[in-house]
């Protein structure tokens, strides 16, 4: 918590006064088929000649959505929630938004439409992910 949100806490403890605390909510679970994907380590091929395949660890399948937003924290609304079919859009405050259809073949393959803003450009993405293996273990940092 910031500053700003535990200061009226503390000032309300001393003078012996209870405050109730809003409780922030649980992220939505992720849409039905991303959930039945494979963790580990995932190659995404482009449809376009010449684009190199990229490697990305995949340890939760919501992960495929922000691929040109990767680690960032973005609102997410599923469009499209079925057993083999993922469709969100998302928006990242100051760096863009996207939208991106996931089709599951198997839990080990998919195909992914993705488009929409990043940094200021458009990007769009036609993509074959596929799990090659488990993702490199982490290690500490001396």
């Amino acid at each position: 918590m910031s500053a700003l949100m535990i200061l009226p806490v503390m000032l309300a403890a001393a003078a012996g006064h209870t405050l109730s605390v809003p409780v922030l909510p649980a992220a939505p679970p992720p849409p039905v088929a991303l959930a039945g994907l494979e963790p580990g380590l995932w190659d995404l091929r482009s449809r376009e000649p010449g684009e190199a395949p990229q490697r990305v660890c995949v340890r939760d399948g919501m992960t495929l959505v922000q691929l040109r937003h990767p680690g960032q924290v973005c609102r997410r609304f599923v469009v499209e929630d079925a057993p083999d079919r993922a469709s969100v859009t998302y928006s990242c405050p100051g760096t863009g938004h996207g939208r991106t259809v996931v089709r599951v073949e198997t839990p080990r393959l998919v195909q992914i439409d993705s488009q929409g803003i990043a940094d200021g450009a458009p990007f769009a993405l036609d993509l074959e992910g596929r799990r090659v293996g488990a993702c490199a273990p982490v290690t500490a940092r001396k």
